[in-house]
């Protein structure tokens, strides 16, 4: 398959990417792609224009690209994975695990892209679900984890964790991550979880500064089904997805974390494989 639509979902707050940005869609329409822009700036470059709140808009895209870091790369997926789009990222950020193209690789990139020359990856998305009073409260899709912390108090978050109904664990931490394989090389890694194959359909449970010395990272398949209550006294607590803030949980509230009905598929255009990407990003501190 060729990308004849490409969505370009750039992090404009980065003075690299304004810079980069007129020369990568030069190369989009040498090598007959059509560019597509938001709609807040698509005018200003002459290209076709998305709105990010239309899913139509969205499913006519072929492909989509983040400029930027993973944080640009992880807000596009919670667009596009609803409607099944295929995304890759081209980093302009420091680590980019999931922005895996160098911003010096871009003209071969896009030309690859452009041929066809190019495979399909599926990563597992986590589903969070507010519970109160029996009803689904809130939801939200998460590609590299779902944490639930404090909120603005000092004490430790006090929680009972279910797994398939029955109590698995209690914690006094400041807070639990629940992350996908994608996500295990982000947050969850710098608590002290394992650094797991990202194509593995698991869910990575990590206490945060857990006031214990046996919390330790629990991994499980993602088709259990994991539920989080505050205990008895416990204060205010956020939800997050992929970094954005869900909902505060009070105490009549319930988290349920299950598999996301959605998958992301992401574009892979190189021959690096994960090992080589942890090795050079990871263990050499780069």
């Amino acid at each position: 398959m060729t990308i004849r639509r490409l969505g370009i979902f750039p992090n404009m707050g980065k003075e690299k990417v304004c810079a980069a940005l007129p020369e990568f869609l030069s190369m989009c329409r040498e090598c007959g792609i059509d560019p597509v822009l938001p709609d807040s700036i698509a005018a200003d470059y002459g290209c076709a224009s998305y709105a990010l709140n239309d899913s139509e808009q969205l499913s006519n895209l072929d492909a989509g690209v983040s400029l930027g870091g993973d944080g640009t790369l992880l807000k596009m997926a919670g667009y596009l994975a609803p409607v099944q789009v295929p995304v890759f990222g081209i980093n302009f950020g420091k680590l980019g695990f999931l922005a895996e193209i160098d911003s010096n690789s871009i003209h071969k990139a896009v030309t690859k892209l452009s041929q066809g020359i190019f495979s399909y990856e599926n990563r597992s998305l986590l589903r969070a679900e507010v519970i109160k009073d029996d009803k689904i409260f809130k939801t939200a899709d998460a590609l590299n984890d779902l944490v639930l912390a404090k909120g603005t108090f000092s004490k430790l978050a006090h929680l009972q964790m279910y797994i398939n109904g029955k109590v698995s664990g209690t914690y006094a931490a400041d807070g639990i991550i629940v992350a996908t394989a994608t996500g295990s090389t982000a947050y969850s890694l710098s608590a002290g979880g394992p650094l797991v194959q990202p194509e593995l359909d698991i869910s990575v449970i990590t206490p945060v500064c857990a006031h214990s010395l046996t919390a330790r990272a629990l991994v499980i398949p993602m088709s259990e089904i994991i539920e989080f209550r505050a205990l008895p006294g416990s204060e205010e607590l956020l939800l997050s997805a992929d970094g954005e803030n869900v909902i505060a949980v009070i105490d009549d509230m319930c988290v349920r974390i299950r598999k996301s009905p959605y998958t992301m598929q992401f574009i892979r255009l190189t021959s690096r494989d994960y090992y080589q990407t942890w090795q050079q990003k990871l263990m050499r501190n780069i």
